[in-house]
């Protein structure tokens, strides 16, 4: 089954990709590898959410905001890579959970993007990951995440 098929049954859709906020490029192309600028939670435009994760925005809330974090991603890479199935596989995931002083939860987070990627690509969502908290992140966004990902 093709990725954009699972996106279909997933009820998603590809989104645009999300314009750059500051002077850099949504995703860039070396050789068989695109790597994506940090992708926050942007839907038509708009930041979903603000706050820290464990005290204004809660860890449930958080893990569907990385899935939007996640699909953005997706946006930049088959964006540069020529489309969804010019992914070989998605290789790292970083991200980040702009965290409350006393939150521990930053992989269960991160989860809502792994486990997208993996709905979206089947084993070639399978990925390495780091999951960092932060004080702040950009706009008050509470996750972050950027993608590694080959392509053909």
């Amino acid at each position: 089954m093709t990725a954009e098929k699972r996106l279909a049954e997933l009820g998603l859709t590809l989104p645009e990709v999300v314009p750059p906020l500051a002077a850099y490029v949504p995703a860039v192309r070396s050789g068989n590898y695109v790597y994506t600028s940090g992708q926050l939670p942007i839907v038509d435009g708009k930041l979903v959410a603000t706050g820290k994760v464990g005290a204004e925005v809660d860890a449930e809330d958080a893990y569907g905001l990385a899935k939007v974090c996640a699909l953005n991603a997706l946006a930049a890479v088959a964006s540069t890579a020529g489309g969804l199935w010019n992914i070989v596989r998605i290789v790292k995931v970083v991200g980040f959970v702009a965290s409350a002083p006393d939150f521990t939860g930053q992989p269960r987070v991160l989860n809502g993007a792994s486990e997208l990627f993996a709905a979206v690509l089947g084993d070639a969502g399978k990925h390495a990951r780091s999951a960092v908290g932060v004080a702040v992140l950009p706009l008050d966004a509470p996750v972050e995440v950027e993608v590694i990902a080959e392509v053909r």
